[in-house]
């Protein structure tokens, strides 16, 4: 019998919360600031405010969300100078939207930069101390011809491998 797997259910419509699989929630000391900055940096799309400063539900490309949560209880953002995590955006140009990130007082942890895998990507912080990894595909490469192993295919490429 194969194991169960977490995210492997039909999708439910509830237009009360984001509909992808994966939805990270990220703690910022002051809700609305957090959305002006990620709507401004990363031109992310507000759909939902609960609460004046409790969280609100950002939209992210055509298929990704985030929601941003206030700070208290167990909950607190990054300490300073500490990364947790990195969230990873895929994006249409890096050049064009680290300028962007920039431009709205990012924190440059590092520019654009073309990798042997196939992507441009760059590492930006936002003033909460989330760090941001905005990525363009640049190439299809298998992960075999820069030393990686494929395990699994991802589905959209299955066809591919066959």
């Amino acid at each position: 019998m194969a194991p169960e797997r977490i995210g492997a259910a039909a999708v439910k419509v509830n237009r009360s919360v984001p509909p992808p699989t994966v939805v990270p929630v990220l703690v910022y000391p002051d809700v609305g600031a957090a959305v002006e900055f990620l709507t401004g940096a990363f031109a992310f799309v507000e759909r939902t405010r609960i609460g004046v400063d409790h969280r609100a539900q950002l939209a992210v490309g055509d298929d990704g969300a985030v929601i941003v949560a206030d700070a208290g209880n167990d909950r607190t953002p990054p300490p300073p100078g500490v990364a947790t995590h990195v969230i990873r955006v895929r994006v249409d140009d890096v050049d064009a939207a680290f300028t962007r990130a920039r431009d709205h007082a990012a924190v440059v942890i590092e520019e654009p930069v073309d990798r042997p895998y196939g992507e441009r990507d760059c590492t930006v912080e936002d003033p909460a101390g989330h760090r941001w990894q905005l990525a363009e595909t640049t190439a299809d490469v298998a992960p075999e011809e820069f030393g990686q192993t494929t395990v699994t295919p991802w589905p959209a490429y299955q066809a591919d491998a066959d």
